[in-house]
């Protein structure tokens, strides 16, 4: 299967020893070449050495956060194709043929496992709402429609990984890893899998609230920095609205009487105004940044050939 290409599979794991031994001899058996990488993130439980009894190549990470791991690992591996995919058995392994598949019919250099609940308890409550909620948010801010945003399960092409920043720390890295393909537009699909219960004996790492804060926190970031003027942009109309608001009566007063009664009303009308055309400048300068960005972006990623079965 898939005999030409190096695929390397990438686990971050943070004490997932009841589960990830499971999880590399599934992946193995669905790809039998995957050579398969664990990055233990600060584990106290025998992760290492369980990924070790299955043949895996053990790493670590001292840097806590999935989000230090990925950037670790795209930075050390070599691959044609690569594979994320979480240590807690959660993901259905035998889906990974067919998303390499995908990944070399397109070609394509982003495949997004999208997850299907296989047992009514494997989301826990609040995550599945939360996770809709930000793919709605997301496909609207960048125009690409977003069906799982949050899935730890994914297959990449070599020019992908190379060019991706990683800027993330923790459980942010798959909101990054959407917006890189979205906003520079790079050839992605999506395919379905199966989705369970965590193995038993171990605990899921997020945190629903403090998580989800910190993911809409990188959302408003990456609209910042990848969307400028329209972040900079509705600053602009919130202060021109107001501006409107303090500064046509001023206006109408004067109109009438040929006085400025409210001197203060005035000055903040003024101000506002002001204010809204710094922001509105701000947004355009960095929106022609952001483009040469995307440039130089573009010009690294098409450094690597589009993946392909055969070489």
């Amino acid at each position: 299967m898939f005999p030409e290409l190096e695929i390397a599979a990438i686990i971050p794991c943070h004490n997932e020893a009841a589960a990830v031994g499971k999880v590399i001899a599934d992946l193995r058996k669905a790809v039998p070449q995957l050579t398969i990488y664990v990055y233990d993130n600060l584990s106290t439980d025998g992760t290492a050495a369980a990924a070790r009894e299955q043949g895996a190549i053990v790493r670590s990470e001292l840097h806590k956060g999935k989000g230090n791991v990925v950037r670790r690992a795209f930075g050390d591996i070599e691959a044609d194709v690569y594979v994320l995919i979480d240590g807690d058995d959660t993901y259905d392994a035998h889906a990974l043929p067919q998303m390499i598949q995908t990944l070399l019919d397109g070609p394509f250099d982003h495949v997004l496992g999208v997850r299907q609940e296989q047992t009514d308890s494997a989301y826990r409550p609040g995550h599945s709402l939360g996770n809709r909620a930000f793919n709605s948010l997301v496909s609207w801010l960048f125009k690409e429609p977003v069906r799982d945003m949050l899935s730890g399960y994914r297959v990449f092409s070599k020019r992908f990984v190379k060019s991706f920043p990683a800027v993330s720390r923790e459980f942010e890295t798959e909101t990054e890893l959407t917006v890189h393909y979205a906003s520079l537009r790079i050839p992605h699909a999506e395919v379905e899998v199966g989705f369970k219960d965590r193995a038993e004996g171990t605990e899921s790492k997020l945190n629903t609230v403090s998580d989800g804060i910190k993911i809409l926190s990188l959302i408003v970031d990456l609209v910042r920095f990848e969307r400028p003027l329209v972040f900079h942009g509705a600053l602009a109309l919130i202060a021109m609205v107001a501006a409107m608001i303090f500064g046509v009566p001023v206006l109408i007063d004067f109109a009438q009487t040929g006085l400025v009664p409210k001197l203060p009303s005035a000055v903040l009308a003024s101000s506002l105004a002001i204010l809204g055309f710094i922001s509105l400048s701000i947004g355009m300068m960095l929106d022609g940044i952001r483009r040469n960005r995307h440039e130089n972006a573009r010009l690294l990623y098409l450094q690597y050939p589009a993946v392909s079965s055969g070489k």
